[in-house]
């Protein structure tokens, strides 16, 4: 399958799932958050799958692969801020654990694409869905 558009890539597509669950989430957190716990909650999501589109757009593999290590950090810091939401008691640990997952799951796969972007040869675009052949 050939990759056009960064709406093809299935890490996009989990990774704004993962979004939709963290705004659904951070509603529940007090109204006093709304500019603290909340917003870092948000911002952190949103970067995932803005960073994977903004580096599949890229005309470089380099660049991809820049904006997945940025976008694989964001899974990190929104790992910490659910967390500090269970620790503060904002979130209950299920919810916590079920967000975790999520955020597992899309770390590794923009891991698996960085693997698999480091191994093609080309260095003009990024990733095409399909595997690179030997000539």
């Amino acid at each position: 399958m050939r990759t056009s558009s960064y709406r093809d890539l299935e890490v996009w597509n989990k990774s704004m799932d993962l979004v939709v669950r963290c705004y659904e989430t951070a509603r529940a957190f007090p109204a006093s958050e709304q500019y603290g716990l909340t917003s870092q909650v948000q911002r952190a999501a949103v970067s995932v799958p803005a960073n994977i589109a903004e580096g599949q757009a890229r005309e470089h593999k380099k660049e991809f692969l820049h904006h997945l290590s940025i976008a694989h950090g964001s899974v990190a810091e929104l790992e910490t801020h659910i967390e500090i939401a269970r620790r503060v008691g904002y979130l209950e640990s299920d919810a916590a654990q079920n967000l975790f997952t999520q955020t597992e799951e899309v770390g590794k796969m923009i891991n698996g694409l960085r693997r698999s972007l480091r191994q093609t040869r080309s260095e003009k675009r990024p990733f095409n869905g399909e595997p690179k052949t030997a000539n």
